[in-house]
């Protein structure tokens, strides 16, 4: 453990554990929630396993960060327990299946209830277990696992009302545990944020509409049918495609666009450290997923007034835009009703005014609030006096 997690640290407040930190959507919901909380004056300490990482040089100075050694699961645990021991918080919160049984460990071994352990659920978890576990034994053996971990925590939270549904259903959950807060996605320096320089020469130029999605280059983003469906609208007209992150399906969508011959206007950026000038310079901004749970680019799309066009995947786009209200909803997998809803935001863009009252709903203070009413952590002392425990 690092030395500025071994100062002084009176018990209470929320403890944020993801020890298996890398550069995903539950690691960014973690810094962007541990900022809201500490500016609704709840103590927070995020507990990772890295000294160095994504998203950190976004952490308030009033966030704790404390780094555990990286090890074995039971030592993590034996860890934890000592932490916890130490500082006793008033909630632990854990949002990825491995973080979550190591934390749900620590609980079982603790000497006092008096912190309440809760499990952060941001995918809906019935298609996510059949596209890990091809047959049915492991799906029936990973179905129990995840069981068994529900009935242990003292609470649960899901990140959009389909998600929670989803968990009930899947895993015989009362709806009534299950809280529903929505992800920390509008920071308030987005606009900030957005006005800053971009080196590309394609978003330098205001002539030909880029479109644009991001998000890892894996199997659920669902990509090819987005590359499918911008041949079939180059084919009519002049427009680019830009998608920003990296992954596994790099080099199949780059072969993909040069089977359907559009190579030249498809740009693969990689991993870029900060969207939002990107983001801000999009014509059209579009989810192709297989499944989501509540994405967070997209509402942050919406916060900029970019038009938007997504999947009607489970589940997070229909709750997003408010069942097509604010961007069209097109079947999953249709490369031509993806096309031809991109052409019509192209041609008819929603007022950027009202896609940014859409997205009001998603900002940090939000759901900072959201997760203090589940965690039961609401009061009306004033931010200061609660301020006054740190752990």
């Amino acid at each position: 453990m690092n030395a500025a997690a071994e100062s002084h640290s009176p018990s209470g407040g929320v403890v944020l554990f993801i020890p298996t930190y890398s550069d995903g959507g539950v690691e960014r919901n973690f810094v962007y929630l541990a900022n809201g909380l500490v500016d609704a004056g709840c103590a927070v300490a995020l507990i990772t396993c890295v000294e160095e990482g994504v998203f950190f040089d976004r952490l308030r100075p009033g966030v704790r960060r404390v780094v555990f050694q990286p090890g074995s699961d039971p030592q993590l645990t034996s860890e934890l327990i000592d932490y916890l021991q130490r500082h006793r918080p008033a909630v632990v919160m854990t949002g990825q299946q491995r973080d979550d049984a190591i934390a749900l460990a620590a609980k079982a071994h603790l000497d006092s209830a008096s912190t309440r352990f809760f499990l952060n659920v941001g995918t809906p978890l019935s298609a996510q277990s059949r596209d890990a576990n091809r047959f049915w034994l492991k799906r029936w053996l990973h179905k129990r696992k995840l069981r068994r971990f529900f009935e242990h925590c003292d609470g649960i939270i899901a990140n959009s009302l389909g998600v929670a549904r989803d968990l009930s259903s899947f895993l015989g959950i009362a709806p009534e545990r299950i809280a529903v807060a929505p992800n920390p996605a509008v920071a308030p320096d987005l606009a900030q944020l957005a006005a800053g320089p971009v080196d590309h020469v394609w978003l330098q130029q205001n002539g030909v509409p880029v479109i644009m999605a991001a998000g890892r280059l894996g199997r659920v983003k669902d990509y090819p049918t987005l590359v499918r469906a911008f041949a079939q609208l180059r084919a009519r007209q002049p427009c680019r495609l830009m998608i920003l992150g990296r992954g596994r399906q790099r080099a199949k969508l780059e072969t993909l666009a040069r089977q359907l011959g559009v190579e030249q206007d498809v740009e693969l950026a990689g991993f870029v450290s900060n969207i939002y000038p990107y983001l801000a310079r999009a014509r059209v901004f579009v989810v192709s997923s297989l499944r989501e749970g509540g994405p967070n680019v997209l509402m942050e799309a919406l916060a900029l007034g970019i038009p938007a066009v997504a999947t009607d995947c489970p589940h997070g786009p229909r709750e997003i835009l408010e069942d097509g209200r604010y961007g069209t909803l097109v079947p999953v997998g249709d490369a031509a009703a993806l096309a031809e809803a991109i052409a019509e935001a192209l041609r008819h863009p929603l007022p950027p005014d009202l896609l940014r009252q859409a997205a009001s709903r998603f900002t940090v203070e939000n759901s900072a609030r959201s997760y203090l009413r589940a965690f039961g952590l609401m009061s009306s002392e004033p931010p200061a006096a609660r301020a006054a425990s740190s752990l």
